[in-house]
């Protein structure tokens, strides 16, 4: 007689949100990403280091260029049908600053945020 395995409760990837958005930055650069949770992917992605932004840019590290970044990847977003993404921050990230005008232009650009 062959014991069949037992019923697990649902997994966790149910519970979490699908879309977080993520910033990285450094002296030089501002990058952010939004990840699919359940499968771990990049689902977007843009940063100061493309080559095609980079001569539409003064400046790479700047408040003005994580707007521009956030407006960039809003854009992605949208066309790829992604209308919400939730917010992570890192311990050290406060709203402020840079990271206040990414989560500002994404907002403008029509992004909800949850």
């Amino acid at each position: 007689m062959v014991i069949p395995p037992p019923v697990r409760p649902p997994r966790i990837t149910q519970y979490l949100k699908p879309y977080v958005l993520r910033m990285h930055f450094t002296n030089k650069y501002v990058s952010a990403q939004v990840i699919h949770t359940p499968t771990a992917t990049v689902a977007s992605s843009a940063s100061s280091q493309e080559k095609a932004l980079r001569e539409s840019l003064e400046t790479k590290r700047d408040v003005a260029a994580a707007a521009k970044i956030g407006k960039i990847l809003a854009e992605r977003l949208l066309l790829k049908d992604i209308p919400a993404v939730s917010v992570h921050l890192k311990r050290e990230q406060k709203y402020h600053g840079k990271v206040k005008a990414v989560i500002d232009s994404l907002r403008d650009a029509g992004v909800k945020l949850l």
